[in-house]
């Protein structure tokens, strides 16, 4: 059967122009506009959906196929186009016969048409009028078909662009800070279809992270601990070093005091003043030749070149790579309660500097098993409700998500990763053995692990592994002096 596609093709209707009409429709929408003056960072990513749009509009074109009618119709009219007027003429009413029985639209110009003709011979100009309509009238069939298609395009898109704008801007305060990357890649990921009521989670989330500022500060603390370093030659050679510097001069530029001497040019007034009154003239003159005279004080200041030698110290600056997140969240009965809502916003924080970052944040939860999730992946937002919805009540098996952590390190493009460990760290001891395999992977691949102390009463063997000690108590002393700052 012949397809919406080679139909227009061959009646030289362009589906390219109808399609970019129908995306420029769309991006002129009133909702859109408003959408982003909002969120003006968010405009560039839904210009890199287009070419997405035009494939799925087109592909859907491709594959419509044709009313039987229609291909019907368009097939007789091939074939009429290929025949002599005087057999066109011979064949008029077989013609007008098939048109009546396909039902054709064509029908009742094609009778008017032949009701001005008085001879049953058409002439060449009749033939010719009579296929030009009959053209004209399989166009207006197939660009109805067309407009059809593109309707339904049109509401199945603005209902996508309606969803995700719902989804992004509820999320983007949380997510995004007005972050031209992050924003980019939260509209990716709020492709999938989700009801309001699924990432109200992340919204009420967002609204504890914000009373808890110090987390938010904890996260961007720990994503920009990865810096530049500089490694210095060694045993560098002395070279000379030549800069000017400013030195005090005696040239008279300006007033830089008071003090004594026997320049009568620059007296203060004072001393003027006794030399008038003869009762202190003597004074005066005795003042004279002891350079005790009250003056003003000039002095300049001159450039030198000053030349030095220090060693040469040339730098390499590495840049440290900023990999991916592997955050392990501990789902123990002892990180129930506001533990559960401050580790919980903790994750929502690592995810919104991975997002500007460019980087991968996964989740891991562990308890007596060990459970993933992809934050930053096209799903994210879906993952990210998941994750939310957990209830932390099992047990605490460190070892056995500190051996899941290794083990996804080995992978390729997990190898610049972090490790953050979300804990109260009440454990048990860990096993030697997987001790000895984070420090070798610390040491060798220099992999990192992070552990976010929630507890004070952590166990200090376990935190002894880690590189870096993050620590955010949530007992109601430390709760109550970080409200008394804020």
């Amino acid at each position: 059967m012949i397809s919406l596609e080679t139909l227009s093709t061959l009646l030289s209707i362009g589906e390219t122009e109808l399609i970019e009409e129908l995306i420029l429709a769309l991006l002129a929408s009133p909702q859109l506009a408003l959408f982003f003056e909002k969120f003006p960072r968010m405009k560039q990513a839904l210009m890199r959906d287009l070419p997405r749009w035009r494939s799925e509009i087109a592909e859907q074109m491709k594959a419509t196929p044709v009313p039987e009618a229609l291909a019907q119709e368009f097939q007789l009219f091939q074939q009429m186009q290929l025949i002599s007027t005087q057999d066109f003429s011979r064949q008029l009413p077989l013609i007008m016969s098939q048109l009546k029985s396909l039902p054709s639209p064509f029908i009742e110009e094609a009778s008017k048409l032949l009701l001005r003709n008085e001879t049953e011979q058409l002439s060449s100009a009749q033939h010719t009028l009579f296929l030009q309509r009959w053209r004209l009238s399989l166009t207006l069939q197939t660009l109805t078909l067309n407009e059809t298609i593109l309707e339904e395009q049109r509401e199945r898109l603005m209902a996508e662009l309606q969803q995700r704008m719902a989804i992004s801007g509820q999320l983007a305060p949380i997510l995004t800070d007005d972050d031209e990357a992050a924003a980019g890649r939260l509209w990716d990921m709020s492709k999938a279809p989700l009801q309001r009521g699924d990432y109200e989670l992340i919204v009420q989330y967002g609204d504890f992270l914000a009373q808890q500022p110090e987390l938010m500060k904890l996260a961007q603390q720990l994503g920009r601990s990865r810096e530049a370093k500089s490694v210095p030659s060694q045993d560098a050679p002395l070279e000379a070093f030549r800069q000017l510097v400013r030195e005090p001069d005696h040239v008279p530029e300006e007033v830089s005091g008071i003090h004594q001497s026997d320049d009568v040019l620059r007296l203060l007034p004072p001393e003027l003043a006794a030399l008038s009154i003869s009762e202190l003239e003597l004074e005066f003159y005795r003042r004279l030749v002891e350079k005790r005279l009250l003056t003003y004080q000039l002095q300049g200041d001159a450039w030198h070149e000053k030349v030095t030698l220090r060693p040469v110290s040339h730098q390499q600056h590495e840049e440290q790579p900023r990999g991916p997140f592997i955050v392990c969240v501990d789902t123990s009965g002892s990180m129930g309660g506001f533990n559960e809502r401050c580790a919980k916003a903790f994750c929502l924080a690592l995810l919104k500097v991975a997002l500007a970052d460019k980087r991968r944040c996964y989740i891991m939860l562990f308890a007596h098993e060990v459970i993933g999730y992809e934050l930053t992946a096209e799903s994210g937002i879906e993952q990210a409700i998941r994750f939310l919805s957990q209830r932390f009540r099992g047990g605490t098996d460190l070892a056995a998500c500190l051996a899941a952590v290794v083990q996804r390190m080995e992978g390729s493009l997990w190898q610049e990763a972090d490790a953050v460990i979300v804990s109260d760290f009440i454990a048990q001891r860990l096993p030697d053995d997987l001790v000895s395999t984070i420090k070798q992977r610390q040491r060798q691949h220099q992999q990192r692990f992070h552990a976010v102390a929630m507890s004070l009463h952590g166990k200090p063997g376990i935190l002894r592994i880690f590189d870096h000690i993050w620590r955010f108590d949530t007992g109601l002393k430390s709760r109550l002096l970080r409200r008394w700052k804020r």
